[in-house]
């Protein structure tokens, strides 16, 4: 069975507090902090991109698998803020990771659930036998106008799983999707900033498909919440993923330790994966997992994983854990925060 071998993370270590925004635009930043559920977001500086998390993250991943770059068959990078309209993030990474041919590589889009695409893609592959391992890579240095309800969660991040048979960590049982054509939330080539449907982002788009594809997950393995140790969603906010997790019947304990929107933001394409790697970074052998993502426009890809035994002969503190870079903060006000996002141009610039 094909599995996750090797994973890592990284995290832009500049936050801002919703606080600040809110003192920009004059919101009440008690009640913002109280109905999104989110009280830092992770911000990445100017010479950081998709492609730079991609590689730091891909990075760490191989330090705890201790494979060969050589030996990865597939890279696929999954976000919606690739630096390049026309030229892969894949082929940079690969670059910058020193991997050989045959070498089959892509970037992925489908809004916040591009990276979990890119597991199951791999996983097939891994599964059929056209390669060994693949990479899977969730990254984003996601969005938001200034001023919009957006940029109190919009962060950077990104995670990357190596997908293999031998020495798996975390057997991936089962992979299912769900997916619908819901306009809840959309950007054109061109433009800047994404639009969003606001509230009708929630039920009909958030809601029906995360419930949805869990419950169609558990229908499949025959297991109830209480058979999984952890549970993990995509998370747009704090607020979302509790919802859900308390909805289908998990317990604060399940999902608290995947939940970390509340401290670094949305991290779109990499928000469930690097909730999974945070759980990676404490589970057992034996202890189960349920991992859901989801995509605007609109769908949810589903995971059932069982830790190994494998997981003990690993060094997780090989590369940073999720934990590390938690604690790894240097706050910036809204004016710095400005000039990193580029949201503050040059006279000369301005037509």
């Amino acid at each position: 069975m094909s599995g996750i071998v090797g994973y890592g993370s990284y995290i832009p270590k500049y936050r801002i507090k919703p606080d600040e925004i809110a003192r920009v635009w004059g919101e009440d930043a008690e009640n913002i902090r109280n109905g999104i559920f989110v009280l830092s977001k992770s911000v990445p500086s100017p010479d950081e991109d998709v492609i730079t998390i991609s590689v730091e993250a891909a990075r760490n991943a191989i330090k705890r698998a201790k494979i060969r770059s050589g030996d990865i068959g597939a890279i696929y990078v999954g976000s919606e803020s690739h630096p390049y309209a026309v030229k892969p993030t894949a082929t940079v990474v690969s670059a910058a990771l020193g991997c050989d041919f045959p070498l089959f590589a892509a970037d992925y889009e489908f809004a916040c659930k591009a990276g979990t695409a890119a597991m199951q893609n791999v996983k097939a592959m891994v599964d059929s036998g056209a390669i060994k391992y693949g990479l899977a890579i969730g990254s984003d240095t996601s969005q938001g106008a200034p001023g919009d309800a957006l940029e109190y969660t919009a962060s950077a991040g990104g995670t990357a799983f190596i997908i293999g048979r031998e020495g798996s960590i975390a057997d991936i049982n089962h992979t299912l999707s769900v997916t619908s054509d819901t306009p809840d939330f959309w950007r054109r080539e061109g433009q800047p900033y994404p639009s969003h449907g606001e509230r009708f982002t929630g039920e009909p788009a958030y809601f029906r498909h995360t419930l949805t594809a869990s419950r169609l997950m558990m229908e499949k393995m025959g297991t109830k919440p209480s058979d999984y140790n952890y549970a993990v969603f995509h998370q747009p906010n704090g607020k979302f993923p509790t919802r859900a997790a308390k909805t289908l019947g998990f317990t604060e304990a399940q999902y608290k330790d995947g939940l970390l929107t509340p401290y670094i933001g949305n991290t779109y394409s990499g928000a469930m994966m690097t909730g999974l790697s945070a759980i990676l970074d404490v589970a057992k052998p034996g202890e189960r997992i349920l991992a859901v993502s989801f995509g605007s426009g609109a769908g949810s890809d589903a995971f059932d994983l069982t830790v190994t035994e494998e997981i003990l002969k690993m060094d997780r503190h090989a590369a940073p854990t999720i934990s590390d870079m938690l604690a790894d903060v240097k706050w910036i006000d809204y004016a710095v925060y400005a000039k990193f996002k580029k949201k503050i141009v040059l006279g000369e610039d301005v037509e």
